[in-house]
């Protein structure tokens, strides 16, 4: 199974948008995808509920969701490289 993660910068505590990073994960379950992050990032990510995990630092949040190409398959610029 693959699962869309983006990684961005927050703002008062909200995601931000300033910068983002997209990436399809393959992983058997959502906390196998947040594993995989968090080894090649190095930036500790843990739940804080929903879909949205938060940095260590708190500078950064990812959201990840089940891949679907109908609607992540016209991202540009998705990284594959942990797929």
């Amino acid at each position: 199974m693959h699962y869309f993660v983006e990684i961005t910068d927050t703002f008062g505590g909200e995601a931000n948008y300033s910068w983002v990073t997209r990436h399809k994960v393959k992983a058997s379950s959502v906390r196998g995808a947040l594993i995989r992050i968090n080894r090649d990032s190095g930036l500790g990510f843990h739940s804080v509920g929903c879909d949205r995990f938060d940095s260590r630092s708190g500078a950064t949040c990812a959201f990840i969701n089940e891949w679907d190409d109908r609607e992540h398959g016209d991202y540009s610029r998705v990284s594959e490289h942990l797929a």
